[in-house]
């Protein structure tokens, strides 16, 4: 895959398990200190974790069989890890962080307006916002353009992508943080995490998040994790 961004580096490959193709290249400017990756389906497992979140791996392994079909490239939890506590910034400009939505199933996606699979994956996320976001699950879409700042809002306005809130972080720190505990190798990259903040599946690449597949997994998860 390739997105629409001048600077395109050569792509390497390396083995996965579920998505045997490169899914995609994030560049991203010198404010944040470094040029370009390519992400894979497969990801870095953490051998080791916070024990709190080994009832989210307990749930990924209850739900694992669902993972198949349109969710099939999902990497499953094996070990309990609680995500950082990412920081952005809501449509007013006052700042977030994930534990506001602790007590919630969330599904945290990182998309650019330069990633074309990001683009085509948006319409999909806002569906499955329409579907099932309420008090049990939500989905944070988080933008890192980190250019201009009216681009993602006019996508998101021309496209009529309304039940999506939006989020960014311009400095594109989020990446980092998720990158930093090998969760962010590509984009788009979309973790699904439980009301503690514990990862309970991540994906590098996009996915049909409004499909039945999609739909049935993510109720489980948010129905057996309340």
């Amino acid at each position: 895959m390739t997105n629409d961004m001048p600077e395109s580096p050569s792509p390497a490959t390396a083995p996965t398990r579920r998505i045997p193709y490169v899914i995609g290249a994030v560049v991203i400017g010198a404010v944040i200190g470094f040029a370009g990756v390519y992400g894979f389906g497969s990801l870095k497992r953490n051998t080791s974790g916070d024990s709190a979140c080994a009832g989210a791996v307990n749930l990924a392994s209850k739900i694992s069989p669902l993972a198949h079909g349109e969710v099939a490239a999902l990497t499953m939890a094996t070990a309990p890890l609680r995500l950082p506590d990412l920081t952005f910034d809501d449509a007013d400009g006052k700042p977030k962080k994930l534990s506001d939505w602790r007590g919630k199933t969330v599904l945290v996606n990182l998309w650019a307006t330069w990633c074309v699979p990001c683009r085509k994956e948006m319409p999909a996320l806002d569906r499955l916002q329409t579907r099932l976001g309420g008090k049990d699950f939500e989905v944070v879409a988080i933008n890192i353009d980190t250019r201009d700042p009216e681009k993602p809002k006019n996508f998101l306005k021309d496209a009529k992508l309304t039940r999506l809130g939006y989020f960014n972080d311009e400095k594109a720190k989020v990446f980092q943080d998720l990158k930093a505990i090998d969760r962010a190798l590509g984009m788009p990259t979309s973790v699904l995490i439980d009301g503690q903040g514990c990862e309970i599946a991540t994906i590098a690449g996009p996915a049909e998040w409004d499909s039945e597949d999609a739909i049935k997994l993510i109720n489980a998860a948010t129905a057996t994790g309340s």
